[in-house]
């Protein structure tokens, strides 16, 4: 299976490249904007990605087979007040994705026409904006000449965490893209939590903060809101991981039985609930590494499916 090229945009810390390194393919050319995501991709993958891609001209990236990103979420006008034909379609597409990231993927997969792409974003890039944004992701995909799939999974199946995130797959020449059913592991928190004694007592939330995030969840509740902190114990599945996890804690405490204060879960433990390896290395802050990690893509998701996707797009 060995032999594919490809790249990795809005790269993050590698969570989309990891699999298909596993499967044996060369990642000729990344890009990730921040500057410490940068710092942890370059310590275990032995380069740092390029900045920002909406400076970096399509024809300066290498040839590839295979595209990958997870873009963020952004509007598009398609109400047809903007009528330039800025892609050089021949049949004047409409619709204006000029001035959003999404509009990068385009012109480099235009330019490059590789065989098959994969992107990932928040389940709600369905309903974002109306539904107008997802509408015109998947005509402007389609009028490049992909045939275009896409499925919304729970990353729950292999990590015990409630993640949903859309996988949208484009292939050309091809029939459209079929994600495989993917078998529930049934892991709970316990399974991938550190020993006791290699937790800092420092992840245990302090008595002024759990004395806050108590009494405004009762203020909540009071109300009717279902705001407040998420408390867990190793026979559950959390929350989902968010970048703001570096703040308070308080979407995954884990309890610590009477007496104690509950905890934050530590990076390495966030490694895990995301699917990375134990091999993968954190050269950031503590602050830094919940946010690289809340923004991540579940690695060991995507390993469920990489493979079919390299094999149907023929990449052998």
């Amino acid at each position: 299976m060995a032999g594919f090229r490809f790249i990795d945009l809005f790269a993050g810390i590698g969570g989309l490249r990891l699999p298909f390194d596993r499967l044996g393919g060369t990642c000729v050319f990344s890009s990730e904007i921040d500057k410490f995501a940068r710092q942890t991709y370059e310590a275990n993958f032995g380069e740092e990605p390029s900045g920002d891609i909406t400076v970096i001209d399509e024809k300066d990236i290498p040839k590839h087979d295979l595209l990958v990103g997870g873009f963020p979420c952004q509007p598009f006008s398609i109400a047809g007040v903007s009528k330039y034909n800025s892609l050089g379609w021949d049949h004047g597409f409409k619709h204006d994705t000029k001035g959003t990231l999404f509009f990068d993927i385009v012109r480099i997969l235009k330019h490059h026409m590789p065989k098959a792409f994969l992107l990932e974003n928040v389940r709600n890039l369905k309903s974002h904006d109306k539904g107008r944004t997802y509408l015109v992701i998947i005509e402007t995909l389609e009028q490049l000449g992909y045939a275009v799939s896409a499925q919304v999974i729970d990353a729950k199946l292999v990590v015990p965490q409630h993640r949903e995130r859309i996988f949208i797959v484009g292939v050309l020449g091809k029939e459209p893209f079929m994600f495989p059913e993917i078998e529930n592991r049934s892991l709970v928190l316990g399974d991938i939590l550190l020993a006791e004694a290699e937790v800092d007592s420092k992840y245990t939330i302090s008595d002024h903060l759990w004395n806050y995030l108590q009494e405004y969840k009762k203020k909540h509740q009071a109300k009717g809101n279902g705001f407040g902190f998420g408390m867990v114990t190793p026979d559950m599945t959390t929350r989902t991981l968010s970048a703001r996890y570096y703040k308070d804690g308080s979407e995954i405490l884990l309890n610590q039985g009477t007496g104690k204060n509950p905890r934050r879960l530590t990076p390495r433990e966030c490694a895990r609930l995301m699917g990375f390896p134990d091999t993968f290395q954190i050269p950031v802050s503590d602050t830094q590494a919940y946010k690289q990690f809340g923004n991540a893509v579940v690695s060991r998701l995507v390993d469920e499916f990489a493979g079919d996707i390299v094999r149907h797009a023929g990449f052998m």
